[in-house]
């Protein structure tokens, strides 16, 4: 008897989506050893030269020009992606994804983005094997252009994201509430002392800075210059991810240059760099901060972008999750509490008392796990 196979469809608009992809299929696997998975994000396994141009071009607007991004979201929101724009897409970039499928033959499709989404959508309208289309939402909010006729199940982050589908026309029978997948790395607390000795840092109150990767953390910015101040009793964690050219000017940056700072380049420790901090400062990204929210970090939310960035902010504000760093205040209060060993521990009790309230890290891989019995 085979295995079943699981094909999960991504794109590489913001790395959430691909994340979430990962994190799904690694799940799937560890709970279940009779599943294999594939992940691809399908435009640029499709396109590998004009694919990776086009998700150039979208994070450089993302950077440059964050208010077109939330216009375009918000003009949009009601909207599906209409026949005419899936024939469109179809025709331009993903003239042969009904042969990856042949040729893979899965069980179950996954689309953890909504182009890849309508795009097999389409493949099903027009008679393509029947084969089942889950769609994971990955933001704390419900884009019109996620909606399409052919999915199977929807598994979504909240119950707010539920009844906005509902609201859209999609049947409640086909939406399952069941939390954003994140890696098993995440499901539980690491070592702290291990981590701290893996990275050679020091064990004192520590804040991990996220967002730098896309360009988001400026570092000539009022509140990061703020923040270095605090540097002689608070350890600060820098990741920029991909973002070199952010990196070197950091590290040439003489509010940078200091024992307690550390600029940290791509790395796929960051949950054991979460067991570490005491505060998260993220953009609100959904897959960011619902790992953060699995570790039971405190989190503040940092320059959202109009549009899914500020619902998911709203969500894990409106619950307790964080706060929006709109002032020195802010940094001020949460600073002086880390640096209160007691205080900082007692508050992640109660973060990882109440995650347990609102959200089951195994939570999706479950809904997709009872689909393969």
């Amino acid at each position: 008897m085979r295995k079943k196979r699981v094909l999960l469809l991504s794109e590489g608009f913001g790395s959430g989506h691909t994340q979430a992809a990962y994190a799904l299929a690694a799940s799937l696997r560890q709970l279940h050893p009779g599943v294999t998975t594939r992940v691809f994000e399908l435009g640029n396994f499709l396109n590998p030269r004009i694919g990776p141009l086009i998700v150039s071009a979208y994070r450089k607007t993302v950077s440059k020009q964050p208010k077109m991004v939330g216009l375009m979201y918000r003009s949009n929101y009601e909207k599906s992606l209409n026949r005419f724009t899936q024939l469109a897409l179809h025709r331009m970039f993903y003239t042969h994804t009904s042969q990856v499928i042949d040729q893979l033959r899965p069980d179950l499709i996954i689309c953890t983005h909504p182009v890849p989404n309508a795009v097999v959508g389409r493949l099903k309208r027009l008679g393509m094997e029947n084969t089942p289309l889950y769609t994971v939402i990955t933001d704390y909010d419900a884009h019109g252009a996620w909606i399409n006729q052919e999915v199977d199940k929807y598994l979504v982050s909240t119950p707010i994201v539920q009844k906005k589908l509902q609201e859209r026309g999609v049947p409640a029978s086909r939406i399952e509430v069941t939390g954003i997948p994140v890696h098993p790395e995440f499901w539980s607390t690491g070592n702290k002392q291990e981590a701290l000795k893996h990275f050679g840092l020091k064990d004192m109150p520590t804040v991990l800075v996220m967002g730098g990767g896309w360009g988001l953390m400026d570092e000539d910015d009022e509140m990061l210059e703020y923040m270095s101040k605090w540097r002689d009793g608070i350890q600060f964690i820098y990741c920029v991810g991909s973002n070199e050219k952010a990196r070197e000017s950091m590290l040439a940056n003489p509010a940078y240059q200091h024992e307690n700072v550390r600029i940290i380049g791509f790395t796929r420790e960051i949950s054991k760099l979460m067991d570490i901090a005491d505060i998260l400062i993220t953009k609100p990204g959904g897959m960011t901060c619902t790992e953060g929210m699995t570790k039971g970090i405190p989190m503040l939310f940092y320059h959202p972008i109009p549009g899914q960035e500020e619902e998911n902010c709203q969500f894990f504000v409106r619950h307790g999750f964080g706060e929006v760093l709109d002032s020195k205040a802010t940094a001020s209060k949460w600073f002086a509490r880390i640096m209160n060993p007691e205080e900082a521990e007692q508050f992640r009790r109660r973060m990882l008392a109440k995650r347990n309230q609102y959200y089951d890290p195994l939570g999706c891989t479950k809904a997709v796990l009872q689909f393969m019995q």
